[in-house]
């Protein structure tokens, strides 16, 4: 939803014009906050994730279409956007509620790209399988190492504790299974080099359960970590805007209601960084392996997170709210002979990816995927636009601008039940709702107009 403004720079090479099509490594990373060093964060050691930043661009402000793992991943793969009847929760399968839409993987295999799936890529592996060259790949190992947490995850809820430290070696853990199997898969693609590829990395952490290595809990000493600034409701928030973090309170040290004690705030902020730096060093391997089969000149790579996650903001857990905080997330694209070492303030949403990598690949994009390319930015990140970026959850819609965040929430009659606006200029941790302040009238008639075309711009059907 932009439209961008820039002269077209003399001199900014096009993405490699051999006869062979660029090949596309799409790395996901699930619940993963746009808190990395990269994104001028002190307390995070995220040294890979940085390193690959200096060579690409990096996506201030971009957003995810919904803040659940099914939901954004399906609107992701398939380019659209979603309604109040469309990719509503983690379970959303793209092949059943959009069956009209091409997804990225189907795409690029019809256009003769080797497509291949590994980890959490879709939510569900049996979604669009028929779109990879290969059968899906995942790990099988628990999520937990420890033996007491894993009987206790096999019976299902609750899911063990919260929190891990690990006694084992980065492949006792799924993402370091995986990202081993990712090297090894690179080493097979570099066999074929005549052959363009689409390889998806999925990485689950830091997605709960905060199970890592201990040598990563210990980048993070206890009396090191601090409850976020805004750790308290805001103000004049709606009762609609509330919610009860469901997805945490399935862990066994977890209450079933209620607020949890300071001390496990600060575990659960800990393991969560513990996690980051874990998949950082994963992702990392990744990265090495890619250069250290020369496929780095001749690969387009995507550092993607499916949405944010609420960290104690608000005392709220979990990613499942209109809030900037479920909203926002890390989007890193580097395209060999484009921007280096660049940053961009430009709003970009998660749908807008997929008619990107179809102009870098010189393919057409799908009549169904309802982004905007985002290679002007990659040839030109100085330049501007007038743009924002749509969102929703639940009984909420929502939209981000340059300065504002505003959001609807409404009943099963589509009556506006609860509004909230926040600025961002005054007010980036969302702490007082301003909605009904005075002077902010024509402001929010403004924003409701703009939100209502946002939300008609997509397909219904």
């Amino acid at each position: 939803m932009k439209v961008l403004f820039a002269a077209l720079l003399v001199g900014i090479a096009a993405p490699t014009t051999s006869a062979k099509q660029p090949n596309i490594l799409f790395i996901a990373i699930d619940d993963l906050r746009p808190e990395l060093g990269a994104y001028g964060v002190g307390h995070i050691q995220s040294p890979h994730m940085d390193r690959f930043a200096e060579s690409a661009l990096l996506f201030e402000k971009a957003y995810t279409s919904v803040p659940t793992c099914g939901a954004s991943r399906a609107s992701l793969f398939s380019g659209v956007r979603p309604t109040p009847k469309r990719f509503l929760t983690h379970l959303a399968i793209a092949e059943e509620e959009v069956p009209w839409a091409v997804t990225m993987n189907t795409h690029f295999k019809n256009h003769g790209y080797t497509t291949l799936s590994l980890g959490k890529v879709f939510h569900n592996p049996s979604d669009h399988a028929d779109g990879w060259s290969e059968k899906p790949w995942r790990s099988r190992l628990p999520a937990h190492a420890d033996p007491e947490n894993v009987r206790n995850e096999k019976k299902g809820v609750p899911r063990g504790s919260s929190c891990e430290i690990g006694k084992v070696a980065d492949e006792g853990y799924p993402d370091g299974e995986l990202a081993a199997k990712a090297v090894a898969q690179l080493d097979q693609l570099a066999k074929q080099p005549d052959q363009p590829f689409f390889l998806a990395v999925g990485f689950v952490k830091p997605h709960l359960p905060f199970a890592a290595p201990e040598k990563y809990w210990k980048l993070y000493p206890e009396e090191s970590i601090r409850l976020p600034d805004n750790y308290r409701l805001p103000t004049n928030a709606p009762d609609a805007a509330r919610y009860n973090w469901g997805e945490l309170r399935r862990y066994s040290d977890i209450p079933a209601k209620g607020p949890i004690t300071e001390e496990k705030a600060k575990q659960l902020i800990r393991g969560y960084y513990a996690c980051v730096s874990f998949v950082d060093a994963q992702v990392g391997k990744v990265l090495d392996a890619l250069e250290e089969q020369g496929l780095a000149d001749d690969t387009i790579v995507v550092i993607w997170g499916d949405h944010g996650w609420n960290l104690g903001d608000h005392t709220y857990w979990c990613k499942h709210t209109c809030y900037e905080s479920s909203l926002h997330i890390p989007l890193i694209v580097r395209v060999p002979g484009m921007a280096k070492g660049a940053r961009t303030k430009v709003l970009t949403e998660s749908v807008d990816l997929f008619p990107t990598l179809c102009e870098l690949t010189r393919l057409p994009a799908p009549d169904t995927a309802e982004g905007q390319s985002l290679v002007g930015l990659l040839k030109d990140p100085s330049a501007t636009s007038e743009d924002l970026a749509f969102s929703r959850f639940g009984k909420g819609d929502t939209i981000r601008t340059k300065r504002y965040r505003y959001t609807e929430y409404r009943d099963g009659k589509g009556k506006v039940v609860g509004r909230m606006l926040y600025d961002h200029q005054s007010d980036p941790l969302e702490n007082e709702n301003i909605v009904d302040a005075e002077g902010q009238e024509e402001r929010v008639k403004s924003l409701a107009i703009q939100l209502k075309k946002a939300r008609n711009s997509t397909r219904k059907n």
